[in-house]
């Protein structure tokens, strides 16, 4: 037997254990969740960053194995973590998690773009699973609009292109025209887009925010994360309020550059469940069986798993 099949043999194995908990309820774990964070109690361990302290954490844990009694009912089987921000810029957690669970686990890390080198921290973090790095506009003094400027982005970006790994930004539609700058100079440049550019997070989807989001889709390599609906529009399940925004969204991106995400455990709080976020996909009837495999599978396959 080749070393290719034995490891192969061995992930299945290795996934299978990480989802035993409620066997004989649990759905074909075929599904892919694009956005979960876990943390531990263990703040000894690992440490929380400055202007974090334990009461922060909302719950006060979520691990892996927490997380595994909501999507393994759910058949969600490989999930692409998203470091904590309790951690700040340490991604120990998240990495030792990825190793722990490598058949499930793939990662989104934190690393700061202000750093003499991030180019050389996301090479060595691809060793270890990283996909793709979260970006937000706070982590420089820039205004909204020029929010990725500087030598920090430049050389991330570049990484990026050369390593296929994304650039994951958690923004608002405010941070979209920036982002679209770099798109235009960086076109090899992987860029994800996580909840809908927060369109409805204030209770309104307003149709400028929604063009300007949509409008991103000429870049060929930029994609969207179709998800966090506890945060967006009425947020009440079982969230068809959204159903406009999200089919305007996989119409003009197409469903191929568009993957659900649960934005675990924020979605599963109050009368918000981990299947309530699936149902919505499940349920949209101008999605085809094709397209739903797209968003709940093949899309976050191919970009985070495909390796």
């Amino acid at each position: 037997m080749s070393m290719h099949s034995i490891s192969m043999i061995a992930a299945a194995a290795l996934l299978s254990f990480a989802f035993s908990a409620h066997g004989q309820d649990a759905k074909p774990a075929r599904y892919i969740d694009a956005h979960v964070h876990v943390w531990t109690p263990d703040t000894v361990r690992y440490p929380l960053a400055p202007g974090y302290k334990k009461e922060n954490m909302k719950p006060a844990s979520f691990t892996p194995e927490e997380l595994f009694k909501h999507c393994k009912p759910a058949g969600v089987g490989r999930i692409a973590l998203i470091q904590m921000s309790f951690y700040g810029f340490d991604n120990s957690y998240m990495l030792d998690m990825i190793a722990k669970y490598p058949a499930v686990f793939v990662g989104t890390a934190v690393i700061n773009p202000l750093d003499k080198d991030p180019a050389r921290e996301m090479d060595d973090l691809a060793k270890n699973g990283v996909r793709a790095f979260r970006i937000v506009p706070k982590f420089t003094d820039q205004p909204i609009d020029k929010w990725l400027r500087g030598e920090g982005y430049t050389k991330m970006f570049t990484a990026g292109a050369r390593n296929n790994q994304a650039m994951a930004c958690l923004i608002g539609p405010d941070a979209l025209p920036d982002l679209d700058r770099m798109c235009t100079e960086h076109p090899n440049t992987p860029v994800i887009i996580d909840h809908l550019a927060r369109i409805g997070a204030d209770g309104t989807i307003r149709d400028d925010d929604v063009n300007r989001l949509c409008a991103m889709a000429k870049h060929k390599k930029v994609m969207v994360k179709i998800g966090a609906f506890y945060a967006l529009g009425k947020k009440q399940p079982p969230y068809h309020d959204l159903a406009p925004l999200i089919k305007k969204v996989v119409a003009v991106f197409g469903p191929n550059r568009c993957m659900w995400e649960s934005d675990c455990p924020f979605q599963v709080q109050g009368t918000h469940t981990y299947q309530a976020s699936i149902d919505l996909i499940q349920r949209l009837e101008f999605l085809s069986n094709a397209d739903k495999d797209w968003l709940l599978r093949k899309t976050a396959e191919g970009f985070f798993f495909g390796r």
